[in-house]
């Protein structure tokens, strides 16, 4: 994914589970606040249209909040609440404090320019999840590579200053998500090519050694889960390209997001989201169990080592003498 430091803070441990995230961010907030706003207009046996004519707003207005495309001033959200009857000071005091969270920037705006939009929002959600379950066919998922692994990555296929811009965004996104203080879960499935291929390899030969290396010490936190499909298992659905499903205990029901080479889509349809998830599920019976996983990796990262000490004494003997 597009997103300084490669290691993550010291482990945390994990909240219980039905904690809300101190701080989900603008997005997830926004998300929570429109879907609060709908369900109190269907309780009140209202619709868009007549709503609207009984606050004097356009139809377009209410439907641009109720869609989260616009932010909500907080005169127009208690005109809202007063129209659906909801009088509970705590009630309002809850709905206004989501409103004025949703106003708020993340921090990913300050690189919009360089971020498309829909890896943007992605992050947005991201922020505010409870959950991460991300496939990935050919690369280490951004949450969990290093700097050096990324730089490598990135260098291939963005100019610069763009790729330092990129590089310098998922470094940002690893702080974030790692001090947290409600850390999601994360479940990672990987395919056995995400760890063969030396990512780096032309101009640093321990890039790819130190990014399994970082891989098998994010493997002993709580938190995180890597599981790996080895290439004996065959074609299976995973192949199709690298996707990622965020769940949270309160907000939107879940999130997909998609990316490829051409583009990258953020996706909120639950059916679709459903899909993968099932799909996510049957890739997890294909994968190593999480001890098979962490050998099958070390084993990788020790024939790599050897293959590199090999390939070093090979240059030296046939360096020219004198």
């Amino acid at each position: 994914m597009s997103e300084m430091s490669g290691s993550p803070p010291d482990t945390r441990s994990s909240p219980a589970r039905g904690e809300m995230a101190l701080d989900p961010g603008p997005v997830v907030q926004r998300a929570r606040l429109t879907a609060e706003l709908q369900r109190l207009r269907r309780d009140a046996g209202k619709t868009q249209d007549e709503v609207a004519r009984a606050l004097d707003w356009s139809a377009s207005k209410l439907i641009r909040i109720e869609g989260g495309n616009v932010r909500i001033s907080t005169t127009d959200l208690h005109a809202l609440l007063r129209h659906y009857g909801v009088t509970d000071e705590e009630r309002i005091a809850e709905l206004s404090k989501l409103a004025r969270g949703a106003r708020e920037r993340g921090w990913w705006t300050l690189y919009r320019e360089h971020l498309d939009d829909a890896y943007s929002t992605y992050l947005g959600y991201e922020l505010g999840a409870s959950f991460i379950r991300s496939f990935s066919p050919l690369l280490v998922p951004g949450l969990l590579q290093t700097e050096d692994y990324a730089r490598a990555l990135t260098i291939e296929y963005k100019p610069q200053p763009v790729a330092e811009t990129v590089i310098e965004v998922r470094m940002q996104r690893q702080d974030k998500m790692f001090s947290r203080e409600d850390l999601p879960q994360q479940h990672y499935v990987l395919d056995e090519a995400v760890i063969r291929r030396r990512v780096g390899g032309q101009r640093d030969q321990g890039i790819m050694p130190r990014q399994l290396a970082h891989l098998l010490e994010l493997a002993r936190r709580p938190d995180i889960t890597i599981e790996l499909i080895p290439f004996e298992k065959g074609a299976h659905f995973g192949m199709r390209g690298e996707f990622t499903v965020l769940g949270f205990e309160m907000g939107p029901p879940g999130v997909l997001y998609l990316e490829n080479t051409q583009r990258s889509v953020t996706v909120t349809d639950s059916e679709e989201v459903a899909e993968y998830l099932e799909a996510f599920d049957h890739l997890r019976q294909l994968a190593l169990r999480e001890d098979e996983t962490i050998e099958f990796i070390k084993a990788a990262a020790a024939q790599m080592k050897g293959d590199t000490a090999a390939e070093q004494m090979n240059d030296e003997d046939a360096a020219p003498v004198g």
